[in-house]
């Protein structure tokens, strides 16, 4: 899931590192997230519907006995990432560049991953600049490097091929029902002094662009989570609270709650849970200038030979 890295944000933790005690679960995680990736580009085919597709591949990982880290993402041409189809949703897919973006949990560690399917079949150079990058990057999650080495080789990689990284998304550390904690991996020589450890375990995901390189918010958030417990005065967001708390701050799609409520009252609450200060909403990440927008991306292993834990 692409972290927006505006540089001065607090992560929200620190604790990556695979053990004894979680290997198994987080083993696993990756390998249900590898399999479901696969199965949901597997749908992706002009005709089909975005909502159709991310409830499949959110079933199937229910199926395969993992739980949803985050919603299934669908993000379509320039847009980056955060785009998750909301209960109404009737998009059909025609001949668009889309951006597979899925997150899988066991017992809360999580395995991330993502993939580029270019319905056009025009714009395989800019798909095969994330996906070259990305391989570039494992390459170097070895103990002691710099995550400035790591940032420069996907910079290098993909301007070399004649585009540009997106700068203010990055990949990030994984931890325990946390999709997004320190220390990040940028996707350009950050300068960044960090080195890494053996056993963290990272979602390095490049992002390659015809555009400008800078991804800027949207409105119409679709993807939320918990971020405090708030007094609430509105019933619905009272319930809406109560319910979310079984996701453990984990995101979750708007889509999941319309069960609970009519429309009209879902919105209310959402609104009001986030002007309270207990909901984060994630709105979808356009690039600046609307060029187009590639994606690859692997949860790896920090080992002196690189461990891709979601290689289907």
């Amino acid at each position: 899931m692409g972290y927006l890295n505006t540089g001065g944000g607090k992560s929200e933790g620190s604790a990556n590192l695979m053990t004894d005690g979680n290997r198994e679960d987080w083993e696993n995680a990756c390998r249900i997230a590898a399999q479901a990736l696969d199965y949901g580009c597997g749908l992706i085919r002009p005709g089909a519907k975005v909502r159709d597709i991310a409830e499949s591949v959110e079933k199937k990982i229910l199926e395969l006995g993992g739980q949803m880290a985050f919603p299934a993402q669908l993000s379509l041409d320039s847009t980056a990432a955060h785009s998750c189809p909301d209960v109404n949703d009737a998009t059909e897919l025609k001949s668009e560049l889309v951006k597979l973006d899925i997150g899988v949990h066991v017992n809360g560690w999580i395995g991330d991953n993502a993939r580029t399917v270019d319905l056009s079949g025009q714009h395989a150079a800019l798909v095969k600049a994330s996906r070259d990058a990305l391989e570039a990057a494992v390459k170097l999650m070895r103990p002691e490097v710099r995550l400035a080495e790591v940032g420069r080789a996907i910079q290098e990689t993909i301007s070399a091929a004649g585009f540009a990284p997106i700068r203010n998304l990055s990949g990030h550390g994984l931890g325990q029902y946390m999709v997004h904690i320190a220390p990040n991996v940028p996707n350009f020589d950050s300068g960044e002094r960090t080195v890494l450890q053996e056993g963290q375990v990272f979602a390095v995901e490049p992002f390659a662009t015809s555009g400008q390189g800078l991804v800027v918010d949207t409105s119409n958030a679709t993807i939320f989570s918990i971020v405090q417990q708030r007094p609430q005065r509105d019933a619905g967001a009272k319930q809406l609270l109560e319910h979310c708390a079984h996701y453990n701050g984990l995101p979750f799609a708007a889509r999941w709650l319309a069960p609970l409520m009519p429309q009209f009252r879902l919105s209310l609450a959402l609104r009001s849970l986030q002007s309270s200060g207990a909901m984060r909403a994630y709105p979808p990440l356009v690039e600046k200038t609307r060029g187009l927008v590639s994606q690859a991306e692997y949860t790896v292993l920090v080992k002196d030979k690189p461990v891709v834990l979601t290689r289907s």
